[in-house]
């Protein structure tokens, strides 16, 4: 398997994810929660596929290095840290999020969804530029 095409698809997947969050986020909004539901289990599967691919891609490349110099090191290491910080929150926030909603906890899973989404988008959204600035830049 060439695993040099990772990187583009775990960037691919945390963009559709981050995508599909938002989604998620307005059909709820509009008060329509079926499609809310199929978005975000949507949501949860893509970012559980791109941990698989992430981890499988690390496994076996180790860390990759990045090349910038200047202002853009200092902006990349601000975002790659704040980036995993919250990295390592969302799968308990996505698992404990979904379950309570499948669980029928409709206000428990909105008091821990109002933290969880912003912190997921955040963290797919990030993840993006990290990829754009070290495979790309």
């Amino acid at each position: 398997m060439a695993f040099t095409v990772l990187p583009t698809v775990n960037a691919v997947l945390n963009a559709t994810a981050a995508v599909l969050l938002a989604a998620g986020y307005r059909m709820i909004r509009r008060g329509r929660r079926q499609a809310h539901r199929r978005l975000m289990l949507a949501a949860f599967a893509v970012s559980a596929l791109f941990l698989v691919s992430y981890l499988v891609y690390h496994y076996q490349v180790g860390s990759v290095r990045f090349r910038g110099t200047g202002p853009i090191r200092t902006v990349y290491f601000t975002l790659l840290i704040s980036h995993t910080i919250l990295a390592a929150a969302v799968p308990p926030l996505a698992v404990v999020t979904l379950w309570r909603a499948l669980k029928g906890r409709l206000e428990a899973h909105r008091r821990i969804a109002r933290w969880a989404l912003p912190i997921w988008l955040y963290v797919s959204a990030s993840g993006v530029a990290v990829y754009w600035m070290l495979y790309r830049l």
